[in-house]
C-alpha cells in the first residue's frame, strides 16, 4: 500500500459561544476553522483526521502541515508509522507538533481500516469502557460552579473538575461551595491551568486537600519544575502536569526524574498523536504512574483519545470539557456517555467516527493540497 495524496479541507465552525478555560485561552466566541485531513492510498483507503479547535484554527497549522509533512508521506507506506514518525518529528521547526498528531491519527486510521479493526484492537484493547468526567469552562460565580456539578452528579459523572476564575482567594471560594454542593465522597478537581505563583499554589493546594480533591492541576508555570518539586514537599493532594509544554516522548523524562508531578498528562494534539500517548503511557506505567488524557480539542481528536483509553491499564478517565458548543462539531454522531457516566469503546473500523462530509462540504474555506 502507497500513500498517494495528502489533503486538508478547511471548513467554518460557527455559533461558539462565549467561552474561557482560563487566561492561556482568554475568552473566544464565534467562528473559527478546523480542518479534515485526509491521506489516500493506492487501495482506495482513506485516513481522516482533524485539525484545529475552538479557539485555534486549523489555518494556523495547515500550511506548514502540506508544506513539510506531505513530501515526506506521499509514495510511503502508511503502515510504516514508527519510520514516518521520526521522519515528521526531524521536521518539528518547520511545522507544528498538532500537524504531526493529525498525521499519525490519519495512518493509525488507515491501519485500522486495512485491518477491519478498530484502533484500540490494534493497539492491544485493555477495556471497553471508561467512566468519564465533566471538566468545567470558567464560570461566573461559586454558585454557578456549584449548581453544575451537581447537576453532572446528578448525571452518574464519575468527577467534576474547576477551572476557576484564576485569582487564588476566589479560587478557594469556588472550591469550598463545590465541596458543599456535592458532599464529601464526590470526586473533585482543580484545574488551575498555570496561573499561580509558587505562594498561591501552595495556598490554594492546602486548602483544597483539606476539602478532598482528587487531584491538583496545572498550578504553576508548565515549565516550572524547580517550585513543582517544591509543591511536592508541602502538599500531599496528588499533583498533575506535563499537559504542556507540547512536545513528544521526551518532554516527560525532566518531570519523572525530578519527581515533579504524581500524574503525567497529554493529548493527541499536543503531544503528536497516537502513537506518542502510548509511548508515554507505557512510560509512566514503568514509574506506576497515571497518564491522564486530556481532551482534544475536536470531536474526532477527542475519537483517537477514547481509542488509546481503551489500550490502557493506567488511565482512570475520560475528560468531557464544557460547554459542548464549543468542543463538539464535526460528526454525524458524537461520543455519549451512558446514564452510568460511562463511555464506551468504538466498534467501527479505525477510528470509527462518522465524518459528516455534507457539514464539511456546506462549510469548506479551502482546500490545502
Amino acid at each position: 500500500m502507497k500513500i498517494t495524496d495528502v489533503s486538508l479541507t478547511l471548513f467554518a465552525w460557527d455559533d461558539i459561544p462565549a467561552t474561557s478555560y482560563g487566561a492561556h485561552t482568554g475568552k473566544f466566541s464565534g467562528q473559527s476553522r478546523l480542518g479534515l485531513l485526509a491521506i489516500s492510498t493506492d487501495q482506495g483507503i482513506t485516513g481522516h483526521a482533524c485539525l484545529g479547535s475552538a479557539f485555534y484554527p486549523a489555518d494556523m497549522d495547515g500550511a506548514s502541515l502540506i508544506r513539510s509533512l506531505k513530501p515526506l508521506l506521499v509514495g510511503q507506506n502508511p503502515l510504516a508509522r514508527e519510520r514516518l514518525g521520526k521522519a515528521m518529528w526531524k521536521r518539528v521547526r518547520t511545522t507544528t507538533v498538532r500537524s504531526i498528531g493529525a498525521v499519525d491519527i490519519a495512518l493509525w486510521d488507515i491501519a485500522g481500516k486495512a485491518a477491519n479493526l478498530p484502533v484500540h484492537s490494534l493497539l492491544g484493547s485493555y477495556r471497553d469502557r471508561v467512566p468519564a468526567y465533566i471538566s468545567s469552562a470558567v464560570l461566573p460565580g461559586a454558585q454557578a460552579y456549584a449548581e453544575e456539578a451537581q447537576h453532572y452528579q446528578s448525571l452518574n459523572f464519575a468527577a467534576y473538575k474547576i477551572h476557576p476564575p484564576q485569582v487564588w482567594q476566589g479560587d478557594i471560594k469556588v472550591c469550598e461551595a463545590v465541596r458543599q454542593a456535592v458532599g464529601d465522597d464526590y470526586l473533585l478537581m482543580l484545574d488551575a491551568a498555570w496561573s499561580y505563583d509558587y505562594a498561591a499554589a501552595l495556598r490554594v493546594g492546602l486548602a483544597i486537600q483539606d476539602l478532598n480533591y482528587y487531584w491538583y492541576e496545572d498550578p504553576l508555570s508548565d515549565a516550572d519544575i524547580y517550585n513543582y518539586v517544591e509543591l511536592k514537599k508541602h502538599l500531599s493532594i496528588p499533583i498533575m502536569a506535563t499537559e504542556y509544554p507540547a512536545g513528544g516522548l521526551d518532554s516527560f523524562t525532566p518531570w519523572i526524574k525530578e519527581r515533579a508531578t504524581d500524574f503525567l498528562r497529554g493529548d493527541v494534539a499536543v503531544k503528536g498523536g497516537i502513537t506518542t500517548l502510548m509511548k508515554a503511557a507505557h512510560l509512566a506505567e514503568a514509574f506506576h504512574l497515571n497518564f491522564e488524557l486530556h481532551h482534544g480539542g475536536n470531536s474526532l481528536n477527542n475519537f483517537a483519545n477514547l481509542h488509546v483509553i481503551m489500550a490502557l491499564q493506567n488511565t482512570e478517565f475520560f475528560e468531557v470539557l464544557l460547554p459542548a458548543q464549543s468542543q463538539k462539531y464535526g460528526l454525524v454522531r458524537d461520543i455519549e456517555i451512558d446514564s452510568d457516566g460511562f463511555v464506551h469503546a468504538p466498534t467501527g473500523p479505525g477510528i470509527g467516527a462518522r465524518i459528516d462530509f455534507e457539514l464539511v462540504e456546506r462549510k469548506k474555506v479551502a482546500v490545502l493540497g
